[in-house]
């Protein structure tokens, strides 16, 4: 895959997010009026409406999109497809997986959000969940039940930690597998 063909891709994903995120609030400004959310469901915090998602969502669809393609093209061309592959399985993951800690949250289940938000940071010690990929992921999902403020929020401050646990796991493995492999042996003497 080269540069146009994705940008064409970027531009294309950036369109749908904006063409559905609008038709979403004119279609709540319609009927229901659209909604607002506060901060930790507490009505003495800041209350944030739903149209900051209008603007939001775009931009951040457009910048992570930039982001993925500035890492993907800097690979060899021979590994950009199967980046690209792997890209969209890990946007396809992050969105279902915020999907089932709003339906989780908004079916009264919160015993399961509570066990999926922080068991992201025990995925992170396996996979970079605070790539672009990921985060948009859940920020997009996350963002027809909560706003698009909020998950948002939440999402920068998961990619940090997430960021975090990964290089830490990482340093220490690394840490390790060098005092292993400098350690000198004993023979049976």
């Amino acid at each position: 895959m080269n540069e146009k063909q994705f940008s064409v891709i970027k531009w294309y994903l950036v369109g749908f997010v904006t063409l559905t995120i609008w038709t979403m609030l004119i279609w709540q400004y319609l009927h229901t009026g659209v909604p607002s959310h506060y901060f930790l469901q507490r009505a003495d915090m800041p209350e944030i409406s739903n149209w900051w998602g209008g603007f939001l969502l775009p931009f951040l669809t457009w910048l992570a999109m930039v982001r993925v393609q500035k890492r993907l093209l800097k690979k060899p061309s021979e590994h950009t497809r199967l980046l690209c592959k792997q890209a969209l399985f890990s946007f396809a993951t992050a969105l279902c997986y915020g999907a089932m800690l709003s339906l989780s949250f908004v079916t009264g289940y919160t015993e399961i959000s509570a066990i999926l938000f922080p068991a992201i940071l025990f995925i992170a010690i396996f996979f970079r969940v605070y790539r672009e990929e990921f985060i948009l992921g859940f920020i997009l999902s996350m963002s027809i039940t909560f706003g698009a403020v909020l998950p948002t929020i939440f999402g920068a401050v998961i990619a940090l930690a997430s960021a975090i646990v990964y290089f830490f796991v990482q340093f220490i493995y690394l840490k390790i597998k060098i005092y292993t492999a400098t350690k000198p042996r004993d023979e049976g003497n």
